[in-house]
């Protein structure tokens, strides 16, 4: 989920084919933002249908085939522009159905979480073209890290989970729950920085046309990210 996205990281892109910069068949930070617009529509579809239609077994509809989508686009960049679209579809689907719980619960909270993700992305938008953050080595490891560390912590939950053991401040109002759900989103947004940069630096290095649609995934797989963790962040302060 770049340097700590595990799907723009370093590692996929040591075999990336590089064309010349002024070939037709090189990536652009246009043609991904492009892609992005692409994806999110169709993310957009598949949430819209599933909001109209709140039935539980879509969340496993979406889910499992997503997850398995992930995967296989993550260690095989080249299906990107084929699996991608049916990706975002997939993930539209989850979200509509958990977005729709949410705001059964908590009247609202999704127009909340769509304008803060909206914010919280072209805020650190603003940062990365500015320069007012520059995304350097250490900075890199210490997302690495930190991102790395909730998702071991996520998975330990789960794991727990299945013998009755809860870890209680993740899912909790408490002000520890809180804390830790703010530093959550902030974590999220600061991959938005590395994915910025790994980007960037792609597209400089001249990497294949295909790899925008590659990119475009790995910024929707942080954005979803960000707007799920903030849907939990304001639930929790909504229950104080």
């Amino acid at each position: 989920m770049k340097g700590s996205n595990p799907v723009l990281s370093d590692k996929i892109f040591k075999n990336v084919p590089f064309t010349p910069v002024s070939s037709d068949n090189t990536m652009t930070i246009s043609g991904v933002k492009g892609k992005t617009f692409l994806l999110f529509s169709i993310l957009l579809l598949g949430a819209y249908f599933s909001w109209t239609h709140p039935l539980p077994l879509l969340i496993y509809v979406g889910l499992i085939p997503g997850f398995i989508l992930a995967l296989v686009i993550s260690f095989v960049p080249k299906t990107a522009p084929y699996l991608s679209p049916i990706y975002a579809l997939c993930e539209g689907v989850f979200l509509g159905v958990i977005s729709h719980i949410f705001e059964a619960a908590y009247k609202g909270i999704v127009f909340q979480a769509v304008f803060a993700t909206l914010g919280v992305f072209l805020f650190m938008l603003s940062l990365y073209s500015n320069r007012i953050i520059k995304v350097t080595g250490r900075l890199k490891l210490g997302i690495i890290a930190a991102t790395g560390g909730i998702m071991l912590l996520y998975l330990a939950s789960f794991v727990l989970g299945f013998f009755g053991i809860r870890i209680g401040f993740i899912y909790s109002s408490s002000p520890l729950g809180i804390l830790f759900s703010v530093f959550v989103v902030g974590v999220a947004a600061f991959n938005l920085l590395l994915d910025f940069d790994f980007i960037e630096n792609m597209s400089n290095r001249g990497a294949n046309k295909y790899f925008e649609w590659y990119a475009a995934f790995g910024l929707m797989v942080t954005l979803v990210w960000l707007y799920i963790e903030i849907l939990r962040l304001i639930s929790k302060i909504r229950e104080r």
